[in-house]
């Protein structure tokens, strides 16, 4: 293929895979397992490990704000409802994420919302191993004081046996000592011993987080697997029943403007992640000459964790809380919410600038006049806080989520970016008194004070790093956008493979179950040269049955790239 500064009108592939999160390197890996030529369009830069950000400061390194000339790995997205915490980049989410990988309960697997399409537990079980083995799952092996505060907030509660380390996908090696590939016989990269810095979430510079570039990405790209960096999609077409597809992008250039392209493809993943596929099937759904007959439900079903950031701040400075890693443990309240202790590396202050005190009540005023009752009745505690040289080493982060039922539906706003709606329960709300109670119990622990997003306390809005569905599954279009095998109503040659496929609310971290499901959606499609064209939708009689991984690679083997 040549490359121009014209528009390409003459690039084709068997598939192309828009983003390259869990969803999209699980897809592009075993797509070229399959026999299937790839291409991988990704709107973020490729990071090395020696470019990822020191710390949080680093705004350039670490946020995703391109008109302002940053190109990080995290993207701050302001919703009515929420304020959303995403990833961008090469590797999507697991470059931004804390490495945790926990499984949900079944709450998740026996969902109304989903359960009539499939035994989900019974057919993710097998998908579910090999996505912890290929994204090299591990118990962390040591304990912090933050960990400890934690267990002894469980220890109160009752619930000892429920708080435990969390399994991370990080190799913990001899520390910063470099080896030959430990996961897949040598055919992977070298990992380095995790040092425990805490920087997982800034961008790991040690070659220790198995993010995806480590793993499926690598893998499929010693497969051939094409994976261009700094290319946004603009449109995707397919104007005519089963006919081929045209997908719009433009490829950024250090100088002048971007290369526009145009790319022919049989069949197409997108994997861009809520805030990266919704925009594009709402705005290809208005599009006559884009996908017309995409389902009325698209935008609807959209869930977060229900999730609630405190930050428990000590000014007990003989203690360091920035080393470890990310995540460290867990504390299992019920089946479905749960507590855990976060944590940036040194020097990573960035969120203090959103941090107050923080205030109880219903509303905007109750809640700015408790935040102000607790700076004056502590004002020079508050204001050693505010000035501590390093936030990081003082500060605990507590994330507590639950599973609910309330959703939300993003639109298109009348500018082209998404809007959240709430439907018929209240949305996602920052008013949790279980988590306030344990943000309490957790500053008596590690005598400090709580506090939270200005966002949260005076607004009322929760933070997600989870946000999911709007692609709900269904069993015709009539109830879904996508069916149980991924592929869109009316569109049976295009795929939905990542966040905004998940259809119930697993209260956990999503990265290990949108993995899961990404290799249960491709085990599904047949090899190339198998078949002429994709069976109907709601048909699986001619592709691999499910449950089975005969057509996929066994779990920990990679004899075949």
């Amino acid at each position: 293929m040549k490359g121009s500064d014209m528009e390409q009108e003459h690039e084709h592939y068997d598939w192309i895979v828009v983003g390259s999160g869990f969803g999209g390197s699980v897809s592009a890996l075993r797509l070229a397992q399959k026999g299937y030529s790839v291409l991988v369009l990704e709107q973020g830069r490729r990071f090395r490990d020696q470019d990822f950000a020191k710390s949080n400061w680093n705004l350039r390194r670490w946020l995703w704000l391109p008109w302002l000339g940053c190109r990080g790995i995290l993207r701050m997205t302001f919703f009515r409802h929420m304020t959303v915490l995403s990833g961008v980049g090469v590797g999507g989410g697991s470059l931004v994420y804390a490495n945790t990988l926990p499984t949900p309960g079944d709450s998740f697997f026996d969902s109304a919302s989903w359960s009539s399409l499939a035994d989900w537990k019974r057919e993710l079980a097998p998908h579910y191993a090999t996505a912890l083995k290929m994204l090299g799952a591990t118990s962390v092996p040591f304990s912090t004081p933050a960990d400890e505060a934690l267990g002894a907030v469980a220890k109160d509660l009752d619930l000892e046996d429920q708080h435990h380390p969390a399994r991370v996908s990080v190799w913990f090696g001899e520390e910063g000592v470099t080896v030959p590939d430990p996961y897949f016989d040598g055919e992977g990269p070298e990992r380095t011993g995790c040092i425990r810095c805490g920087a997982c979430m800034v961008g790991c510079r040690h070659g220790a987080k198995n993010s995806l570039t480590f793993n499926y990405l690598y893998m499929a790209e010693k497969l051939g697997v094409r994976v261009d960096a700094d290319t946004r999609v603009t449109a995707v077409h397919q104007p005519q029943e089963g006919g081929g597809i045209t997908v719009e992008a433009r490829t950024r250039r250090p100088f002048g403007l971007p290369r526009r392209r145009k790319i022919q493809a049989d069949r197409v993943v997108l994997a861009g992640g809520v805030l990266g596929t919704l925009p594009l099937l709402l705005s290809m759904g208005k599009n006559k000459g884009g996908l017309p007959r995409l389902s009325q439900h698209l935008g609807h079903s959209v869930r977060t964790n229900c999730e609630s950031l405190t930050g428990v701040q000590t000014l007990d400075t003989s203690v360091d809380h920035s080393k470890g890693v990310a995540i460290g443990s867990i504390l299992h309240l019920d089946g479905g919410t749960h507590l855990e202790t976060v944590r940036y590396p040194s020097g990573s202050g960035f969120f203090r600038l959103m941090l107050g005190p923080m205030g109880l009540g219903k509303n905007m005023l109750t809640r700015g006049a408790d935040m102000l009752r607790r700076l004056l009745r502590s004002p020079v505690r508050w204001f050693r806080i505010y000035t501590v040289a390093d936030w990081a080493r003082s500060t605990v982060i507590l994330l507590y989520m639950k599973s609910h039922a309330e959703t939300l539906t993003l639109k298109l706003g009348r500018l082209g970016g998404l809007r959240s709606m709430s439907n018929d329960g209240p949305g996602p709300t920052a008013d949790m008194p279980e988590a306030d109670d344990l943000g309490r119990r957790m500053g008596e622990k590690l005598d400090g004070e709580v506090g939270t997003l200005f966002t949260q306390s005076l607004l009322g809005k929760p933070t997600t790093a989870h946000i999911l569905g709007g692609c709900a599954m269904g069993a015709t279009a009539q109830d879904g956008v996508i069916d149980s095998s991924h592929r869109l109503f009316g569109h049976p040659e295009i795929m939905v493979v990542d966040g905004s496929a998940i259809s119930a609310n697993p209260g956990v971290n999503p990265s290990l179950t949108i993995t899961a499901l990404a290799e249960r959606a491709m085990e599904q499609v047949p090899p190339a040269g198998s078949v002429s064209s994709v069976p109907p939708v709601g048909s699986v009689s001619s592709v691999t049955p499910v449950g089975s991984v005969s057509s996929v690679t066994p779990v920990g083997s990679v004899s075949s790239v």
